[in-house]
């Protein structure tokens, strides 16, 4: 039997952050969601890379809406998304969860205090789900301040993601299709931008992202978000831009006009 203290060399346990995927569902009709799924989705097939999701029940609770999880989770995962855990549930929507494979995901991830190690806390910026999808929510905002930088000088191929936490992000080389940058403030890519950026993440609305070449294959600043669904307009497409919210739209301007 092993030792106490070569089962503590065998692992760590550690405090971390990570940023999930919040889906807010609106509905309990599971055919209405897999629906609304396909129809956003489904013309976009590489827009995830199997991200890890929450399951956020905040708007289903009070009902005590029952909910298939098995084929709601068969649906997330034909659109590449990897639900992990369930929040804000009902006692009984929360069961049914972890019938279904599903953790608890602890609801004050989303409060401003920090749990305590070795508890994981999460970053998440949310999609609702009705019988459409409608755009990503803000989940708090956070005022403009000045922050260090983070900086990487490699490129960032498909499946790699970098996240500068409480920093502003610097790319020197090219974010690859599939790769993924955030940040909790700016994010300045000086090669092409081909996958995924994320400013503002924990809902700093004045937080920007530029790129010397502006290809994303999704951009997102404090929770909203437009995907390469919407075609950028010729003036910035492949050509120097920044991305910035306007109220709660998402503008793509030409840089150097």
């Amino acid at each position: 039997m092993p030792s106490v203290a070569s089962a503590h060399a065998a692992f760590d346990l550690k405090s971390t952050a990570w940023t999930l995927t919040a889906l807010r569902l609106q509905t309990a009709d599971v055919g209405v969601l897999t629906q609304a799924l396909d129809t956003r989705f489904g013309a976009s097939p590489g827009l995830f890379d199997n991200d890890p999701v929450v399951i956020d029940l905040s708007a289903l609770r009070e009902a005590d809406a029952a909910i298939d999880f098995p084929t709601l989770v068969q649906a997330l995962r034909r659109h590449n998304l990897q639900p992990i855990a369930v929040q804000s549930g009902s006692a009984a929507q929360t069961e049914a969860a972890r019938a279904a494979g599903l953790a608890d995901a602890m609801d004050a991830a989303l409060d401003n205090a920090l749990p305590a190690e070795p508890a994981l806390q999460t970053l998440t910026h949310s999609i609702e789900l009705r019988e459409v999808i409608k755009e990503v929510e803000v989940l708090r905002e956070v005022p403009a301040a000045a922050v260090p930088t983070m900086v990487v000088d490699k490129p960032l191929r498909s499946g790699q993601r970098v996240y500068a936490r409480g920093a502003d992000l610097v790319v020197l080389a090219v974010v690859s299709f599939g790769a993924e940058v955030i940040a909790d403030g700016h994010i300045h890519v000086y090669a092409p931008l081909r996958g995924r950026a994320i400013a503002g993440a924990r809902g700093n609305t004045a937080a920007r992202i530029f790129s010397t070449c502006m290809e994303p294959q999704l951009v997102s600043i404090a929770g909203i978000y437009r995907t390469t669904e919407t075609a950028l307009p010729a003036n910035v497409q492949g050509k120097p831009a920044q991305v910035r919210l306007d109220g709660e739209r998402i503008l793509v301007e030409p840089l150097g006009d």
